[in-house]
């Protein structure tokens, strides 16, 4: 039902009981050699919702299935077509199912097997045809906000976003929690120094625990690797410290209690705000936990995310495939010069034009159209940028939820 602060919403119905609100085929290729293969099937139908996935590796990684596993039934995927090589080492065969056991129509093409490029793209093409066309008798039916999953990111950070967006998308991301959402936070590399107050915020002790650790892990990680998540480009916009970027990071939690502790491809137990614990497990040997913004994006889609905020000061252009991207530009200045790029000006905070709790009751309002149809001016552009690479994580213990009621 809708609540004061959140519009009416409706989505497309999925088999598994979720509702996305986008009907995308998913074009995923299995491995980088079939990746061509891939792209120019997807490039046959420009400005439609067919967008490109995939994970480049040939040597099998579980972290890397279990994404895919979990992308090609996001609720926002209508139908996916798998593209393979062959000889690869991904198991095209289980990603298939898992697309066919969720309901959706599937369809596999072997290029070893097809005749090579031009016949795997020709039937590629008319497959994904076949599936638009079939998607396009689908009606959408109401959905509840407690259906609704939202994550937030931030990119090209200055000393303006911790003060500007970052907030506003706290105070969203509150209103959020309270209609019923679940809002998913990230990323433990940028929160360090911060665990303690999350650990405050658990909802329960061990929780808590978790909380620390998952930081602890990331501040390990990162050391041992010579370097933090902080950029030049940081710097540049007049951010002057590690902890002064923390902070503003934390800021786009808000104020609610935590449900929980996510790794990529879990997904929420209800309504609640999660962290998403980003950095793999064990011993350090990926390197940089996440080479670009679009590797955290997809891990929160892969979590359920319907939309991301993803707020920015210096300016970001990027969007996402099966999710859209909501642009919270936190630099007035950034705003006018990115104007087609934004889609919230939280730099009016700033020039006393607006207040954080008007600003995110504008994204909230946001987060409703865009759910029900309208376009993020990064959608509008045709970005459906993705990255997908190795990690390794280890199953989530109950310590990362509070204790269900009996």
């Amino acid at each position: 039902m809708p609540t004061a602060c959140m519009p009416a919403l409706s989505g497309f119905p999925r088999a598994d009981g979720r509702k996305g609100i986008r009907n995308v085929v998913a074009v995923a290729y299995t491995v980088e050699c079939a990746h061509h293969v891939a792209r120019l099937i997807v490039n046959a139908f420009p400005g439609q919702e067919v967008h490109l996935i995939g994970f480049p590796g040939c040597y099998p990684n579980d972290y890397a299935d279990r994404m895919m596993k979990r992308l090609v039934t996001h609720p926002n995927v209508g139908a996916a077509l798998i593209v393979s090589l062959g000889c690869e080492s991904f198991n095209r065969r289980g990603l298939e199912e898992a697309a066919a056991a969720s309901g959706r129509p599937v369809h596999t093409i072997t290029i070893q097997q097809n005749g090579g490029t031009r016949t795997s793209v020709a039937d590629g093409i008319e497959w994904v045809r076949w599936a638009r066309e079939s998607l396009a008798l689908q009606q959408r039916v109401p959905m509840g906000v407690d259906e609704l999953v939202v994550a937030t990111i931030c990119g090209g950070s200055d000393s303006t976003s911790g003060i500007t967006a970052n907030p506003a998308v706290g105070v969203a991301f509150d209103r959020l929690v309270a209609a019923g959402a679940a809002c998913i936070f990230e990323e433990t590399g940028e929160l360090v120094g911060c665990e303690f107050h999350m650990k405050r915020r658990a909802a329960t002790p061990e929780l808590g625990d978790a909380i620390v650790s998952c930081v602890n892990k990331a501040a390990h990680y990162y050391t041992v690797l010579g370097h933090g998540s902080f950029a030049p480009g940081n710097a540049d916009g007049g951010l002057t410290t590690q902890e002064e970027k923390s902070l503003g990071a934390y800021a786009k939690s808000g104020a609610s209690p935590i449900s929980g502790v996510l790794r990529p491809g879990d997904q929420p137990g209800g309504g609640g705000l999660y962290l998403l614990d980003v950095v793999p497990d064990g011993e350090v040997r990926f390197g940089f936990p996440n080479i670009a913004d679009n590797a955290e994006i997809v891990e929160l889609i892969a979590c359920g995310a319907h939309v991301t905020l993803f707020t920015t000061g210096r300016g970001s252009v990027v969007g996402s495939a099966i999710s859209p991207v909501i642009k919270v530009c936190a630099n007035p200045a950034t705003f006018q010069h990115l104007s087609e790029d934004m889609d919230v000006n939280a730099g009016r905070i700033l020039a006393g034009e607006a207040t954080l709790e008007q600003v995110g009751a504008e994204i909230v309002e946001l987060v409703a159209r865009v759910a029900n149809g309208e376009q993020s001016c990064s959608e509008a552009l045709g970005h459906q940028e993705f990255i997908l690479t190795y990690k390794q994580f280890e199953a989530s213990g109950p310590e990362c939820f509070p204790l269900k009621a009996a």
